[in-house]
């Protein structure tokens, strides 16, 4: 009786350290090298997209320090981001101060409002211009009526692309005229702009305008480019997925031999 229970407990015991499978093994392989080449291509693609930052900023910086260029007309829209955006234009025309927005801004003078005001220009069609900052306590236009520049003025500054639907979980309300982004085609539809309207705004630049408001110049080029990091750790994991890959395989296959 004694022996015949040895026996059988002798039994489950080589059952629990029976091999592996190859078809096991296979898998463990074939789910390890997949994981390992996503990983390589995830590693990868931020590689190309660094590439296209640092093309996209020497692009840009290129655009700020140009010459200014006359304000793409309506036979030039639309306009967009690869070849437009922060380019140095030149508008001249005149400000309609009655229609201007104001758009809740954070810059490093503190915390007021963007003077968004449509300038009626000499080509016939209508763009809105960030003529810059004003602080709350003076976002009432008679509060700053020097600013209110008459008759026909020449603006030089960035253009912009729109920038639709609100701030960072705040939605723009036209109703309630409360704006947290500069959405060209809102802002127009609230104010009631008529003929054509660029799709786009002119962050003015720092010419001074009457009276120190509002404070043009601010606009901040920034482009975050973190892009070899998430690359480096990308491939890292790769490395590590196919170094846990092969410990598990090397596992088995001894586990297979000494059986």
């Amino acid at each position: 009786m004694t022996t015949k229970g040895h026996d059988v407990q002798t039994g489950r015991g080589d059952t629990e350290r029976a091999p592996r499978s190859p078809l096991r093994m296979a898998v463990i392989a074939a789910i390890g090298l997949l994981l390992t080449v996503c990983l390589i291509a995830l590693g990868w693609w931020q590689v190309e997209r660094r590439a296209w930052k640092h093309d996209l900023v020497a692009r840009v910086d290129a655009r700020i320090h140009a010459a200014p260029v006359v304000a793409p007309g309506p036979a030039a829209w639309p306009v967009g981001a690869e070849t437009d955006e922060y380019r140095r234009v030149v508008v001249t025309g005149t400000f309609d101060h009655s229609r201007e927005a104001l758009v809740q801004a954070l810059t490093d003078l503190g915390a007021g409002f963007w003077v968004l005001t449509p300038l009626a220009t000499d080509q016939g069609f209508t763009v809105l211009v960030n003529r810059g900052f004003v602080p709350s306590d003076q976002r009432d236009a008679a509060s700053r009526a020097q600013g209110e520049i008459p008759g026909s003025t020449t603006v030089t500054g960035l253009l912009r692309l729109t920038e639709p639907g609100g701030g960072f979980l705040r939605s723009n309300d036209p109703a309630g005229d409360r704006w947290y982004s500069r959405d060209v085609s809102a802002i127009a539809d609230a104010r009631s702009l008529s003929g054509t309207v660029a799709p786009y705004f002119i962050d003015a630049d720092a010419t001074p305008n009457p009276g120190g408001l509002p404070v043009g110049g601010l606009t901040v080029v920034h482009f975050p480019d973190n892009h070899l990091s998430y690359a480096l750790t990308w491939f890292a994991l790769a490395a590590g997925m196919a170094g846990c890959t092969i410990f598990v395989l090397r596992h088995e296959t001894g586990r297979r031999r000494r059986a």
